[in-house]
């Protein structure tokens, strides 16, 4: 691959990680989306589960960047998650207080290190874009439930918004680099299927020569 495309174009694996954090966004938001008990405790736990399974997913994926300092900001940002996702499940009887606290630590946190590793990696990886954008809406989030009246089901619905968002959004960049990582693979041996039916043309005309010889 050249260089300007390997500058532009993340590992080849790093989509299925996209993918799966646009799922486990989506989960959680669809689940908060048709659940009707929008209280503190159902709070806790979706949002909990969320951070934790993001945060082991978002940290077992950054070892396939290669940039040293973008890789150890996402093990970071994914044990942040872990942390404060199981403290959320185990806490989860803790009230309304607990779940504006920790979503507005863990959002401002890992917004903060997301929008970071998306502003240095932005000529480096095709994904960088969207860690830019998701940093930029997870700030909004720790902002919106800092300033947010204490009321349960006005913060879970608004985390469950915000998780569709994310899900979608994540999950349409996910396609977006799995595709034009296939079309930065086309452009790396644009000759090689012409040069293919070149060479049977080839064979062709040769065998078309040898039969007019011999019948001459």
């Amino acid at each position: 691959m050249s260089t300007a495309a390997s500058s532009r174009v993340s590992p080849d694996r790093y989509w299925v990680v996209a993918l799966v954090r646009a799922i486990v966004a989506l989960v959680a938001g669809g689940f908060i989306t048709f659940d009707p008990e929008h209280s503190a405790r159902i709070g806790l736990l979706v949002f909990g589960s969320y951070a934790l399974v993001e945060g082991v997913v978002i940290g077992i994926g950054a070892l396939l960047l290669k940039n040293a300092l973008t890789k150890w900001l996402f093990v970071a940002q994914g044990a942040l998650g872990v942390v404060v996702g199981i403290a959320a499940l185990v806490l989860n009887g803790a009230g309304l207080g607990a779940l504006l606290y920790g979503v507005s630590v863990w959002a401002l946190l890992t917004g903060f290190a997301e929008f970071y590793c998306g502003w240095r990696a932005r000529h480096r990886y095709d994904a960088a874009r969207d860690w830019m954008v998701i940093g930029g809406l997870t700030v909004i989030l720790a902002v919106v439930f800092l300033v947010i009246p204490p009321d349960s089901l006005l913060a879970v619905g608004l985390f469950g918004a915000y998780a569709v968002i994310v899900g979608v959004y994540v999950g349409i960049g996910a396609f977006t680099i799995k595709f034009g990582l296939a079309h930065a693979h086309d452009d790396e041996h644009p000759g090689q299927v012409a040069s293919g039916q070149g060479g049977r043309n080839t064979g062709v005309g040769d065998t078309d020569q040898n039969a007019s010889e011999r019948h001459a």
